[in-house]
Formats: structure tokens, sequence, C-alpha cells
């Protein structure tokens, strides 16, 4: 009996003992996996977030074509991030990055999978390159080609700008000790892809709207308008919501996230909506698209404005996407359903040149900013948009065509390419 008290004692001295260490050795390994977990997270919230705001370019397309077009519209923005993952998963990130996902799981799925999430992240930046262009050739694009020319720019010349800006080739432009920053005395700047995502989804769609045409009796009457403000609504609100996954989760890690990000976004949505109002003298779409100028012009420096600047950056940019919308579709004749140059063309590029101006510690910015670096980036990525689509789409135009035949694009792609209306209730 005393034997199986003294060896009882000692068993469970010796299993308290092993159990304090464990439970000691998990407190110290703790944070470390905390925060990993929660990197995970944080990216994967914004990775979603993005994801919605597809939801968002596909509504505001919706409301701004024609009922015709309008299951098309749909079809093209899900169907482009599909297309945009393949693509981007085998080709555009391993340029962009370095990182192959084609080795064992066990390689990339550390810290949680990690690298998996940041590749999702990093898919909806990519991904808004298609979206973008969507909406300027809108109504009369041959969808299988358009495709196409989707996938070469998500898998070639999208990368090529991400890898020189964001990734792996960065430190000659984009680094500290690179030779921009020695050179104009601050690299490139660009938290959020006012120029890396915005301007070139815009200055890629440039060459391809001119290279289509106008839509068949775009300038002959009057008789082409939006489809549905509700719609267009909606499609913008919805991209304002998911902007604030596009520019706060730009940190890349939780530790790294900053409220003045994300008041900056919100300030600049505002100058530019306000402005589009104003200018525009109240008109719904003007309003609306005015509030996303906003947002694209804040990307680049929403880390480093004070607030007041930024609602100034974003106030620019609703007047220039009013202005040049109008400038372009009816002075100029440019038929840009969407206005996706003014708006993410050239107030991408606003946004990328403003970073060198409004984030100087003399306008209460953070600074660590040139101007003149801005400035040449901004005009090298704009060169290199234009002529990668015009050799793209120009070639495509020659060979296998871009455009409808005028009979489909007189019935509308719904019925032409998918074969089914957007309100088949109507036809009964």
């Amino acid at each position: 009996m005393w034997f199986k008290k003294r060896f009882g004692l000692f068993f469970i001295t010796v299993l308290s003992a092993f159990l304090l260490a464990g439970t000691a050795q998990a407190a110290e390994g703790a944070p470390d996996e905390l925060a990993q977990s929660s990197n995970t997270l944080f990216i994967l919230i914004g990775a979603i977030m993005i994801l919605a705001m597809h939801g968002g370019f596909a509504f505001l397309e919706v409301g701004s074509v024609r009922r015709k077009n309008q299951v098309n519209a749909l079809n093209k923005i899900i169907c482009e991030w599909s297309f945009s993952t393949i693509v981007y998963f085998l080709i555009g990130y391993p340029i962009a990055r370095g990182i192959s996902f084609l080795v064992p799981v066990e390689t990339l799925s550390a810290n949680h999978g990690f690298e998996y999430v940041k590749f999702f992240l990093m898919l909806g930046f990519a991904a808004c390159v298609p979206a973008i262009i969507s909406g300027g050739v809108a109504e009369r694009a041959k969808f299988w080609t358009n495709s196409l020319a989707g996938g070469i720019f998500v898998g070639l010349v999208y990368p090529l700008v991400e890898g020189s800006l964001w990734g792996r080739f960065s430190h000659t432009l984009a680094g500290a000790g690179g030779w921009m920053a020695v050179t104009f005395g601050a690299p490139f700047h660009d938290f959020a892809g006012s120029v890396v995502v915005h301007a070139v989804g815009g200055w890629l769609a440039l060459p391809a709207i001119m290279l289509l045409g106008a839509r068949l009796k775009r300038y002959e009457s009057n008789s082409i308008k939006v489809s549905s403000i509700p719609f267009l609504a909606l499609g913008s609100w919805i991209l304002i919501v998911g902007w604030f996954g596009f520019n706060v989760m730009s940190a890349g890690a939780i530790e790294s996230i900053s409220g003045l990000v994300a008041i900056n976004s919100l300030m600049a949505m505002v100058g530019g909506t306000i402005a589009a109002m104003l200018i525009s003298k109240n008109d719904a779409g003007f309003v609306h698209n005015g509030a996303l100028a906003g947002l694209v012009a804040v990307c680049a420096g929403s880390d480093l404005y004070h607030p007041v600047s930024a609602a100034v950056v974003g106030a620019i940019a609703g007047g220039i996407f009013v202005f040049l919308f109008e400038t372009e579709t009816v002075k100029w004749q440019v038929d840009d359903v969407l206005g996706v140059w003014p708006l993410h063309g050239v107030c991408g590029a606003w946004g990328g040149i403003a970073a060198g101006i409004f984030g100087q510690q003399a306008l209460g910015g953070v600074g660590g900013v040139s101007f003149f670096s801005q400035l040449i980036v901004t005009g090298a990525v704009i060169l290199f948009c234009l002529v990668s689509s015009t050799v793209v789409y120009g070639l495509m135009k020659i060979t296998v065509g871009i455009r409808l035949n005028p009979h489909e694009e007189l019935i509308g792609s719904d019925l032409a390419v998918h074969r089914i209306e957007a309100h088949p209730e109507d036809a009964l």
C-alpha cells in the first residue's frame, strides 16, 4: 500500500513536470504561430475583398451597356477572372515573384499557407487588368479574342511591370539603393497600384478601343445610353467597399497595417465624388465614377498623404474623369464605353505623379518620395503599355479579328455569343 501511494505520487509529479514543460514551450512558440496565422488571415480577407470587387466591375459594366449586352458583361468578368487565375498561376506570378507553384505542396504550405494566400491577393490585382479593358471594349469586342489578349497581358505584360516595381526585379526602380533612388533621391513609390494596376489597365485598353472603332451608330444618333443607373451605382458601391481591402491589405502583413491608408482612401473617395458632382452638375454616372477616380488616384500615395492632401488628390481625379470622359467620347469620338482610359489610365497616372508631390513633407506628407522618380517611371509604364497593347491587338486584328460582325453587334452579344438574353421573359 505504501509503495502504491509513493509510486502514484511520483507518477503525478513526473507527469505534471512534462505538462508544465510542454505548456511553457507552447507558450514560447505561441506568439510566432499567432503572428503567422494572423498574417495569413489578414491577406486572405484582403484577397476575398478584391475578389468581391470584380462583382463591382461586372455590375458597373452591366449598368453602362445596353440590355442586349448585359449577359456578356457578367460572363466576361467571371471568365476573365478564371482565365487570369490559370495564366497567372502558371506563368505570371513566377515571372513577377520568382516563385513556382509546380512544387510539392509542403514547400509552400509553411506558415499556414501564407504563400498561397499571397498569390490569391496578387491575382486580384492582376485580374483587374482584363476587367478594366472589358469596360472600354464593351458591346463590340469578340469574346474569345479579347480573352486571349487578356491572358497575354496577365501572363506576360503585367508581370513585367509588377516584377519591375513590386517584385523580383524592383531593386533598380523601386529599391532604396537602386538607380532611381541614387539619381533622384528616392525610389519609385506605388503603395497599392495607381500605376502598377490601374494605369496599366487603362493604357492597355486605349489602343484596343481605338483599333476596334466606335459601336454601330454611336455617333450617328444619341440613342445609345446606359441601361441601368441602379446597376451602375451598385457596381460602384461594391468597388468602393472592396477598395479598402485593395489598399489597406497592400501592407502585406498585419503588423504593417496603417489606419492612415484607410482614412486617406476614404478622403480621396469623398473628394472625387464631390468634385464630379459639382463639375457634372450632379450627373449620377459621373458621381459614382468620380468616387472610383478618387480611389484610383490615391492608391500610390495612400500611405504617405495627410488626409487633406488625399482629399485634394481625389478631387482632382474626379475632375479629370469628368473632363476627359466628355473630351474623349464626345469631342474626339473615341468610343470608350465605361471611360476606362480617363478613369484608370489617366487618373492612375495622376496618382503616381501625385505621390511625388503631395507625399512630400513640405505638403504634410511622410516624405521619402521624388517627383522625378514618380514622373519618369509612370511615363515609362504608359509607353510600355501602349506599345504592348498595340502589338497584341494589332496582330489579332489582322489575323483572327477582334470585333463582332455587324449582325452580331446589332442583335447584341448576349444572343450572338451566349444564346440568351438578360431578360428572356420580355421576349415572350
